[in-house]
């Protein structure tokens, strides 16, 4: 059974095998338009809730999203790295950020 995704401020956030996955909503996408350039975080980089996710520039704006839950970055989407524009897929869960281990939940159901 497919978990669903929780959106928050922008962000979805997706229970996995792996930990906890983050991504651009469609929302996001739209608001941004097409995404040129992202300063992705570093694997093993912990993050508390409302640090500084990722940022992101795009034609319509240079925006900055905040993590929203704490935990420790397992896996970067490398892709996105390598080329930004992964991050404007319409398939929004292509459009993933990062993994996240070590997450208190409670924080999920307080969003």
């Amino acid at each position: 059974m497919a978990e669903e995704l929780k959106v928050i401020d922008n962000l979805w956030v997706l229970k996995t095998n792996d930990g906890y996955k983050i991504g651009l909503t469609n929302e996001a996408q739209e608001d941004l338009g097409n995404i040129t350039f992202a300063t992705m975080p570093k694997v093993g980089q912990t993050l508390k809730k409302g640090d500084s996710l990722i940022e992101v520039e795009a034609e319509k704006a240079v925006s900055e999203f905040s993590s929203p839950i704490s935990g420790t970055i397992a896996t970067i989407n490398e892709a996105a790295e390598q080329d930004p524009s992964v991050l404007d897929d319409a398939d929004q869960t292509n459009a993933w950020i990062v993994i996240l281990t070590d997450v208190d939940e409670s924080e999920l159901n307080q969003a």
